[in-house]
């Protein structure tokens, strides 16, 4: 017995020192627990296998993730390994409307609009607008570091490359709605947002198999008739941004200029022709700074 708790306590400080490097987090691979031998079929003095052998088998899990992470962020020239998130919470946090962002008749119950999420979590969340560029490489890059972002995209911009779209989707990432054509919806009739807003909700079914539940409105701006349009064709939730990233500099929104647990960092869908650099630099700018103030991205559809 001695034997066994000694062999556990090693292993205990080995994955205590697995979360520390920043391996922690990664999603289990799904394999079966080792079978625990019965009873009686161990040698004398021996530790029970099956706990134990569970616990080195989830220590070289997590090294095995680690060696990739740090190897795909060689390759694709970061300044630093990205961080792991955490496990996404069992329960989402409540979202309330941020204060300064309600609407006229405020006591309605209208989806919330929020620059941040409410977690404890050092995490933060990556999202990108529009759809104007479709740069492959950026597929890659996010695939290979596993860093989880979300899409908010126009169907003006989108509607030459539905595929494109339909390849990120299948890679994980959400596909939200940001209006058929980016127009600035409070000064458009009800009519108007409405085919705006729910078209791209019909859009999105009809191409990507699933109408979003997550809306960002065009520059950020919006009314109650933009709310309450959005919540009459399926949207739940409204995530606008704390901070902007472009691939030379970040633009915040606090004060302080920082980041904070929570925080929805905004980019979007360009290239060399709109910046000076591609969505790869932009990553990596967005992925320095992330990483620099001790944040992992953690995807924005598990908390919201």
């Amino acid at each position: 017995m001695k034997r066994y708790r000694s062999a556990c306590a090693v292993l205990a400080a080995l994955l205590v020192a697995a979360v520390a490097s920043g391996c922690a987090g990664g999603a289990d691979d799904g394999g079966a627990a080792p079978e625990q031998p019965a009873i009686g079929q161990q040698g004398p003095g021996a530790a029970p296998a099956g706990p134990v052998a569970a616990a080195e088998a989830r220590v070289e899990r997590l090294r095995k993730q680690q060696a990739a992470r740090v190897a795909a962020a060689r390759r694709w020239g970061l300044a630093k390994t990205p961080l792991a998130a955490p496990e996404p919470p069992a329960e989402k946090p409540h979202l309330t409307t941020r204060e300064g962002f309600e609407v006229e008749g405020g006591g309605e119950d209208l989806p919330p609009v929020f620059t941040t999420v409410p977690t404890k979590e050092r995490v933060v969340f990556l999202t990108m607008d529009d759809g104007a560029e479709k740069d492959p490489e950026l597929l890659r890059m996010m695939t290979e570091l596993k860093i989880p972002y979300s899409a908010f995209l126009s169907d003006y911009v989108v509607s030459d490359d539905y595929g494109y779209f339909k390849d990120m989707q299948a890679r994980g990432v959400t596909l939200n709605n940001h209006t058929l054509n980016h127009r600035y919806l409070p000064g458009l009739s009800k009519a108007d947002q409405r085919r705006e807003i729910c078209g791209e909700q019909d859009k999105l079914e009809k191409y990507f198999g699933k109408r979003p539940t997550l809306f960002r409105p065009p520059y950020g701006n919006y009314n109650g008739d933009t709310l309450r349009i959005a919540k009459s064709c399926g949207i739940k939730a409204v995530p606008l941004w704390a901070a902007e990233a472009f691939p030379d500099h970040m633009e915040w929104r606090e004060w302080d200029r920082d980041l904070h647990p929570g925080d929805i960092i905004l980019t979007h869908f360009r290239g060399d022709e709109d910046w000076d650099g591609s969505m790869a630099d932009m990553v990596r700018r967005v992925m320095k700074t992330v990483t620099d103030k001790g944040y992992a991205v953690a995807r924005l559809e598990d908390y919201v």
